[in-house]
């Protein structure tokens, strides 16, 4: 089967998804949705630094949702941190479920059922109606901190908890953009207070997602997720390749979410951010890790540089989904309705 591929967005991650799916003898790009007047009317493929694929981009959502299409691999920016309307993404996907569309999403909605029974009732109804699937996905959340504890918990006699890390250091990152103007490094406390509320709407979202599928995945009954954020503002100029973060700037970032039963945490994920290897000394120091405690003891940990390209990662992971979500029947489908994903069709050959 040829899979016919609508690419909602054309940033960082969807120019990564158009070359990967053109490459595919199994796919065919039928479409580009793009937010930008100047990208609008240019070939799909020179968008993406490859060659003309002979199909237009265009702003019109009409005319995408007109488009016969199995499948939208939906990667803007998220409408919760970005844009007027915080419940476009939402809107968008229940007019293209009930479409005909299955929708893949690397905004979230990874387990949308922690969103309560609104969400889940629009999107069950419009999957129903268009007889397809949705599905979220990405690389953390999406691999990381949720489908790799779970693939490790099936080694498990006994959990008493799974406790995942995420530390980065960001001081070689090139990207002013999400450094400054998408994470918010290199702001004063108060200009941090300020624009962080959507930003951190949208993590505590996700990350309450990702512990409660963990939680739901081993049958952990859970009181509540809890979420803490703390910053750390730096004394000195601290030199970095997205450019400098000033003294009395924020330059750490430590997050923490908690899925809770009876006063314990079951599940625990932490991230930290440093924008320089200097900032935050007493902070957790180390690399990407998992830790579950019980029987037997695991520990996995995957050095910083374990990845060399996480963006392109995230639009993999929403590529390779595509047989097993067109395939699942309709309806919300998670990490936990679907097979193992592998990379069908990714393998070299001459």
């Amino acid at each position: 089967m040829t899979f016919k591929v609508v690419q909602w967005g054309s940033g960082n991650v969807g120019r990564a998804s158009i070359a990967a799916v053109a490459a595919r003898a199994d796919m065919d790009i039928v479409g580009l949705l793009v937010n930008s007047p100047d990208k609008a009317g240019r070939d799909i493929g020179a968008l993406a630094g490859i060659a003309d694929l002979g199909v237009a981009a265009t702003l019109d959502v009409d005319e995408i949702v007109a488009l016969d299409a199995d499948v939208v691999l939906h990667m803007p920016l998220p409408s919760l941190v970005y844009g007027d309307r915080p419940g476009a993404d939402l809107d968008n996907f229940c007019r293209l479920l009930a479409s005909g569309k299955h929708v893949i999403t690397t905004v979230g909605y990874m387990y949308p059922k922690v969103y309560g029974d609104e969400v889940m009732d629009r999107l069950s109804q419009a999957c129903a109606a268009g007889g397809v699937a949705f599905h979220g996905t990405g690389a953390n959340p999406g691999w990381f901190g949720d489908l790799l504890p779970l693939l490790m918990s099936g080694l498990s006699l006994r959990i008493d908890q799974i406790g995942v890390q995420e530390i980065s250091n960001f001081q070689y990152y090139p990207s002013p953009e999400i450094m400054f103007e998408m994470m918010n490094f290199g702001r004063t406390p108060e200009q941090f207070a300020a624009l962080s509320g959507r930003h951190r709407t949208w993590l505590d979202g996700l990350f309450t997602e990702a512990v409660q599928m963990v939680a739901d995945g081993i049958e952990a009954h859970i009181d509540e997720v809890t979420s803490e954020m703390e910053t750390w503002v730096a004394t000195d100029d601290l030199a970095t390749a997205a450019g400098t973060v000033a003294a009395g700037t924020v330059a750490g970032q430590r997050w923490q979410w908690r899925a809770m039963t009876a006063g314990r945490a079951v599940v625990h994920q932490e991230t930290v951010w440093r924008m320089h290897a200097d900032a935050a000394p007493d902070w957790p120091h180390g690399d990407w890790s998992i830790r579950i405690t019980g029987e037997p003891e695991m520990h996995l940990t995957l050095p910083h540089s374990w990845n060399r390209d996480v963006l392109g990662s995230t639009a993999a992971h929403a590529i390779n989904a595509i047989p097993y979500v067109v395939g699942a029947g309709p309806g919300v489908k998670t990490f936990l309705d679907l097979p193992l994903i592998a990379g069908r069709g990714t393998a070299f050959s001459r």
